[in-house]
């Protein structure tokens, strides 16, 4: 651990530099980007920085945006969206990797479920996260928080992630809720559980366990049916109630792991239960797997499994390896 992060973690009180330019990348499809939302961020943001804004027109937009800010020498990049759009700037900011030159982080929530910025406590109010962004500009208070990254086979570069990532029937049930949404269904609690309940019921082979786990020591862990990589906590929401699978994940740690090794019934249900109670009893589950502060692992399977990464879903791979990366990226909170 760092001696800036024993000192202080949460404020950055030496950095020379004074925020002028920014750039806010808004997702007009967000859940809460109204006309109205819109222009008072614009107005009020304006009053504090030289601001660039520009509205995403495709998937992968804000990524190609926050690149070209970081090349381009912008202080602080805000994302207004939810925690899709938020993973496209990260991924722009790190295009090049983690470094003193690489723009700040500031988010506005404007999504249905917003983990990432409800984790570094953002209000989830898109017009009073925006009045704490405010203050946070004028005191230049930031802080430095680790991300994950998962390196796919094939794949030049890794995908960035700031949450979690899913490998196996987590991300099934992303992509079906992403198919969904495609559809023109909201994204709802309501979604994912039936989406879940679908998943489990008619496409899960609930025998034979496909992951494969691999510390970075080279010990093998037992197979799992479904891998959840945690950079911080909680690993999502449900509505208000935060769904603690890996309670001491922490964005000044490495990655933890969430894995069921058990798809039968009983054990799922009644760890589902205490998911949703925020029980402290869960990792004494059958057929749970909890670790923490994991610096990397990699995941592989005999077939290709579902893959995500701060829900969004990524397709099929056969083997990722994911690796924290501490102190990645500075962000206003």
């Amino acid at each position: 651990m760092s001696d800036e992060r024993l000192a202080a973690p949460e404020v950055d009180e030496e950095r020379q530099w004074s925020v002028r330019r920014g750039l806010l990348v808004m997702n007009p499809k967000a859940t809460t980007a109204t006309e109205r939302t819109c222009d008072v961020l614009v107005g009020a943001l304006s009053s504090a920085l030289d601001l660039r804004t520009v509205r995403t027109e495709r998937r992968g937009h804000a990524a190609d945006l926050a690149r070209e800010a970081a090349q381009d020498g912008v202080d602080v990049v805000i994302a207004f969206g939810g925690d899709g759009t938020v993973n496209e700037v990260v991924t722009g900011l790190l295009a090049e990797g983690p470094g003193p030159e690489v723009p700040a982080l500031a988010v506005v929530p404007g999504g249905s479920t917003n983990v990432f910025a409800r984790a570094l406590g953002v209000p989830n109010h898109a017009v009073e996260a925006t009045g704490a962004l405010l203050r946070l500009l004028r005191e230049q208070r930031t802080r430095l928080v680790s991300m994950g990254a998962a390196y796919s086979d094939g794949e030049s570069a890794p995908r960035y992630f700031t949450f979690s990532a899913g490998y196996g029937f987590d991300a099934a049930v992303v992509g079906a809720v992403e198919r969904q949404r495609a559809e023109g269904r909201r994204s709802t609690g309501a979604l994912y559980i039936r989406s879940a309940l679908t998943e489990y019921f008619r496409n899960t082979d609930r025998k034979t366990a496909p992951i494969s786990v691999v510390l970075a020591d080279g010990t093998e862990l037992p197979p799992l049916f479904m891998a959840v990589l945690a950079n911080t906590a909680p690993w999502t929401y449900l509505g208000s109630r935060p769904i603690l699978a890996t309670p001491e994940a922490s964005f000044m740690t490495g990655l933890d792991l969430f894995g069921l090794s058990s798809m039968s019934a009983l054990p799922v249900w009644r760890t589902v239960g205490r998911l949703i109670a925020n029980s402290q009893r869960l990792g004494n589950g059958r057929g749970v797997l909890i670790r923490h502060d994991l610096p990397e692992l990699t995941l592989s399977a005999q077939r290709p499994v579902e893959f995500q990464v701060d829900g969004d879903y990524l397709g099929p791979r056969e083997r990722v390896t994911f690796r924290s990366v501490p102190d990645a990226l500075r962000v206003f909170a």
